[in-house]
């Protein structure tokens, strides 16, 4: 990887409760021991969702209803298919990353009940995924590299390459083997770039040793410059933002079918009980040289500490799980949150206030599956609160889905803009209070 500011051609543009540590392995489950942490109990009123005209075809063309707080209005806003990450311009234009079609799309939003007028503004890109304004310059997050934009009255220009030599599945090493090729991209207050690079696969410790080290948080310092590591043991920060004071925070998807780590018949074992709720998916305030432990430590519910992966570190000599930070807040195991933002004051209607918002995913090997849904966590005294649950309904009974929220940001209208990459949609979400201009 190098970190370079070059000028190209713009092509295209228009888990278990127990400490751990190398000394003393964890032997017996906590009789306090619980599940992991899955949202709050699901919000009061069902809202039928609503339609514009042009936004009903397939899964709109029944209805469809989701639960939502007391007087939340839910309305398809856009037809996007592929709809991943969100940003919002300077002009109040609403970018929108589709990295199956390597573009990056924008929506200037037509007054109320009006569909946005949608155009392309980049192309030709190679799995663009996060995205970020520093001003009036734009950074969007290829598979392969970070490039800037300059962003000026609804298009951009000078395109150049921050950092490259970023691994995807073009990478020989990897032999066309990546799961986690999607970057995420933040900038700091103190105009850093940070940026996500996922691990290789579920449980692949050579990514910690990688040059770019895989399964991190790296940073480029403001005005350019090499990369750093800031963060590692980032299984797959694909959430990634800035608080109110500045601080980092990553959203994880994290490992899937961890063994039983406790002694007895079971140690070592993968029981899809225990695989179910462990490990928690972190929400972790990031300092530099910080370690979210994966793959040798688990965190475990919020506070908690870390439990010792028995089956990459069972001795403890990779890595001193006790050592390690218990992590600020998490999701249920397998929520696969993705896109992370911030609400600043007031922040959302009612009890709700400042805080942050996760698209998560929903599981994928969980049985029964993990919902999607939006959560929401309040910040109180600097900091995080437990998860809550804004829309959920995304998910029927049987395990059949027919939407999967990806990213929730405040719009600068005082609505709330949700992606959903399974329905193709944009979603804006309304409280019943004036509309801001």
């Amino acid at each position: 990887m190098k970190t370079v500011l070059r000028t190209v051609t713009a092509a295209g543009l228009v888990l278990g409760l127990a400490s751990c540590s190398a000394e003393e392995p964890a032997t017996t489950a906590p009789v306090d021991s619980k599940p992991a942490p899955a949202g709050s109990p699901a919000p009061a009123a069902t809202t039928a969702v609503r339609t514009l005209p042009g936004t009903d075809a397939a899964p709109f063309d029944q209805e469809r209803t989701l639960r939502a707080p007391a007087g939340w209005q839910v309305t398809v806003w856009a037809r996007v298919p592929g709809a991943r990450l969100l940003a919002w311009t300077p002009d109040k234009q609403l970018l929108v990353s589709r990295p199956k079609s390597g573009d990056v799309l924008a929506l200037t939003p037509g007054g109320t009940d009006a569909v946005p007028q949608q155009r392309t503004l980049a192309a030709g890109l190679t799995q663009p995924h996060g995205l970020a304004f520093d001003g009036s310059t734009l950074y969007v997050a290829e598979s392969d590299q970070i490039d800037s934009y300059s962003y000026h009255a609804g298009a951009v220009s000078g395109r150049k390459v921050v950092v490259d030599g970023l691994p995807d599945a073009k990478s020989p090493e990897l032999h066309g083997a990546y799961a986690h090729a999607l970057k995420s991209v933040a900038v700091g207050k103190d105009h850093a770039l940070y940026f996500s690079i996922g691990s290789t696969g579920n449980v692949s410790p050579e990514d910690r040793e990688a040059d770019p080290q895989r399964a991190a948080i790296l940073r480029v310092p403001p005005g350019g410059g090499k990369a750093q590591v800031y963060a590692r043991g980032v299984r797959n920060g694909t959430g990634l933002a800035i608080d109110p004071t500045g601080a980092v925070w990553t959203a994880v998807n994290n490992r899937d079918n961890v063994a039983y780590p406790y002694e007895g018949d079971d140690q070592g074992k993968v029981i899809e009980s225990y695989v179910n709720d462990h490990p928690i998916e972190p929400l972790a305030r990031l300092t530099e040289g910080r370690d979210l432990g994966w793959p040798y430590c688990n965190p475990d519910a919020p506070g908690k500490p870390f439990v010792r992966d028995v089956q990459t570190n069972a001795d403890g000599t990779k890595l001193d799980c006790a050592a390690l930070p218990p992590v600020e807040q998490g999701m249920g195991a397998h929520s696969a949150p993705l896109g992370l933002s911030f609400v600043t004051a007031p922040g959302l209607p009612g009890e709700f206030g400042p805080g942050a918002l996760a698209g998560v995913h929903g599981s994928w090997n969980r049985n029964p599956p993990r919902a999607p849904e939006v959560s929401f966590f309040a910040w109180r005294n600097g900091t995080l609160g437990p998860q809550q649950t804004l829309l959920t309904g995304f998910q029927d009974a049987d395990g059949d889905r027919w939407g999967r929220p990806v990213m929730a940001v405040p719009g600068p209208d005082g609505a709330l803009y949700v992606s959903d990459d399974l329905a193709g949609a944009i979603y804006r979400v309304t409280t019943g209070g004036p509309a801001r201009s």
